[in-house]
């Protein structure tokens, strides 16, 4: 006990001293946010569960969330984190624990600072919570592999510099062992970006057509094969980058909720409305806790399955939250205010808006990310132990199996 006890100090007094070092050699208020966060990543307080140069200090994780509110405290910002979701959220990890050296050293620190954006390239039209299904494949043409497929649901796909794909290399075997993983440049030959128009009038992602893209095989991710192995690094940790992000008390789509109530009602609003709304905050509050712990006991910087279970509160409770807003609205809630204007964003919609935005937004949250179905088989199967679901090809090669 006294050895963690002497072990946590030393980690704090590390954290202490290196953000104390950032802020004071690039001051928040003076020094553009790119280039703030590149130091950032130079200080290894980018991931600190990251080992040295490759933006961390080989600390437990728990202690990015005390560098993230020590530099908001002195003016400083995170939001490359909703910027670069998909990159900072779930590419880096993935890269961390599957890539190479020198695809570590090239993409991580541009990664952090923004200066590329990256995509997911997993779903598609006929392999979405089926994610093992799906039928782009890529074949080996010397040094390079030549991608040929769709993709849809791709978050920023307009804005990225980079994109994780998942393939399939090889059709004889089952469906989970065909696959690879590459990292796909969208200005590449063959790439076609085109919009999804979503119903709160934006178009955040997109269809993906890839025609006869080469992919160099110095782009690949992890062995030949081992795409499904990659791609669960990615999906636990886009699990807990959607759902486990710890956000300040009463902060969120629940502070929203609380504002409307204290515009609209205050004190002489329903009683039963009111209590609908404590309990929505307890809730939201006990979720905040959760996560909390979770991150201070996480020793390293991979998800487990358990990260499953905050998306699948989140994204039900957030539902919930907004619908409860927008009722609090009463007849103003039945409008959109600005219409549905066609925009691209620079970013996603991960942070609270309008509270008709936000609950138009929210209906995606049981989606994105793993369906609230796939969620509670990972927890049931993974963490409970509970008997799997028939899986009648789970041994059948993919070439032979139906699809639609």
């Amino acid at each position: 006990m006294a050895s963690d006890t002497a072990s946590t100090t030393d980690e704090r007094t590390m954290i202490e001293e290196r953000v104390e070092a950032l802020l004071a050699s690039h001051p928040p208020a003076t020094t553009p946010e790119h280039e703030f966060w590149g130091a950032q990543f130079d200080h290894g307080l980018a991931w600190v569960q990251h080992p040295e140069g490759y933006g961390g200090c080989g600390v437990s994780p728990r202690w990015q969330a005390e560098v993230d509110r020590r530099i908001e405290q002195a003016g400083g910002s995170t939001r490359n984190r909703y910027i670069n979701v998909l990159g900072i959220g779930m590419g880096a990890g993935t890269i961390m624990e599957h890539g190479t050296e020198d695809q570590q050293r090239r993409w991580l620190r541009p990664m952090f600072a923004c200066e590329e954006i990256w995509c997911q390239m997993f779903s598609e039209p006929g392999a979405g919570s089926d994610l093992a299904a799906l039928a782009t494949s890529a074949k080996r043409d010397g040094d390079h592999w030549i991608v040929n497929g769709q993709k849809v649901w791709t978050t920023l796909a307009h804005l990225a510099t980079w994109g994780l794909l998942v393939a399939r290399t090889d059709p004889d075997v089952p469906k989970h062992a065909g696959l690879t993983y590459f990292v796909v440049d969208m200005d590449s030959d063959g790439v076609d970006v085109r919009p999804l128009h979503q119903i709160t009038g934006e178009a955040e992602f997109n269809e993906v057509y890839l025609t006869d893209v080469r992919i160099p095989d110095e782009h690949r991710v992890g062995d030949v094969g081992q795409g499904w192995k990659v791609a669960m690094t990615t999906l636990m940790n886009e699990r807990v980058a959607i759902g486990g992000g710890v956000q300040p008390r009463g902060e969120g789509a629940i502070r929203q909720a609380v504002e409307v109530w204290q515009t609209h009602h205050g004190a002489d609003g329903d009683p039963a409305q009111r209590d609908e709304l404590l309990r929505l905050w307890v809730e939201a509050e006990a979720l905040r806790l959760t996560s909390t712990r979770a991150k201070e006991a996480a020793t390293h910087g991979t998800p487990g399955p358990e990260g499953s279970t905050a998306k699948l509160h989140w994204a039900d409770l957030n539902k919930a939250i907004t619908s409860f807003t927008i009722d609090l609205l009463g007849p103003e809630g039945m409008t959109y205010p600005g219409g549905y204007r066609f925009t691209r964003p620079e970013e996603t919609a991960t942070r609270t808006t309008s509270p008709h935005k936000a609950f138009l937004r929210a209906r995606a949250n049981s989606i994105e990310g793993g369906t609230s179905e796939v969620m509670k088989n990972i927890l049931g199967e993974r963490v409970l132990g509970l008997p799997g679901e028939p899986r009648t090809d789970k041994n059948q090669p993919w070439r032979e199996v139906p699809r639609s």
